[in-house]
């Protein structure tokens, strides 16, 4: 069983920064795939980020060179620094973990969800 705990979320204006940070519970958190995924309101969950457990990364083209994701197992902590924000990056955020080698972008491939982080950006 894994419990997930985001927190960093919050208003800022288009083109600053924030950092998001999600708390993992459990002894085998390297084991796990970790991804971020974002809802705006009316639309469906969609992909952001995931770092595998070997520290493979993959983005979303809408993030891309923006978003940063990492880990540290020693902390069993995962970061995703977001860098340039857009209105649109508006949404919830969702943290989440998955016994998985190798993708990352579907929901389904995931066991445990966070309650999310609301992060709005003002034009």
């Amino acid at each position: 069983q894994v419990q997930l705990v985001e927190s960093g979320g919050g208003l800022v204006q288009a083109g600053g920064s924030l950092r998001l940070s999600c708390a993992a519970s459990g002894r085998t958190f390297r084991s796990y795939a970790m991804g971020w995924f974002r809802q705006a309101p009316g639309k469906e969950r969609e992909f952001v980020a995931v770092v595998r457990s070997g520290g493979s990364t993959y983005y979303a083209d809408s993030v891309k060179g923006r978003f940063t994701i990492s880990r540290d197992n020693a902390k069993n902590m995962v970061y995703l620094q977001m860098n340039s924000l857009k209105p649109e990056d508006t949404a919830v955020y969702y943290c989440a973990a998955g016994s998985f080698a190798v993708g990352g972008s579907r929901p389904q491939l995931y066991d445990y969800w966070g309650q999310g982080t609301q992060v709005t950006v003002s034009s």
